[in-house]
């Protein structure tokens, strides 16, 4: 999967979640959790963003697994404000999830396209080494 349709997708996603948590943070005054998921939510795409300039395959594959973390932590502070009442519309809610989890299923592919990727690297760097 390309970096560049995960970072448009997640970058989307931020956006929206910032404005999904505008409007609960000034309809309904509640500002913990939306921060929580504002920090969770904009830092999924900040990391895939930061992993198009990783110094080493390692250092990508880190970067996409903090994204993937982060995904998961916006999908809770998510159900928390849904289950908690400041997000009332079940279609809201469910559009934010479906897009979490497309973005999840694209972070793992990539993660694991780029294990596999340097696992060959590195069985091709042993043959090298005496």
């Amino acid at each position: 999967m390309s970096e560049s349709i995960m970072l448009d997708k997640s970058k989307e996603l931020a956006i929206s979640i910032i404005e999904l948590c505008k409007e609960i943070m000034n309809d309904r005054r509640e500002y913990i959790l939306t921060k929580q998921l504002i920090r969770s939510g904009t830092s999924v795409g900040a990391n895939i963003h930061e992993a198009q300039y990783a110094q080493s395959r390692a250092d990508l594959i880190s970067k996409l697994s903090i994204a993937l973390k982060e995904c998961f932590e916006s999908e809770y502070w998510l159900e928390l404000l849904y289950k908690t009442k400041y997000i009332t519309d079940e279609k809201v809610y469910k559009k934010f999830l479906n897009n979490y989890g497309r973005v999840r299923r694209m972070l793992i592919a990539s993660i694991t396209t780029n294990k596999k990727i340097r696992e060959k690297e590195m069985k091709r760097e042993e043959r090298w080494h005496w």
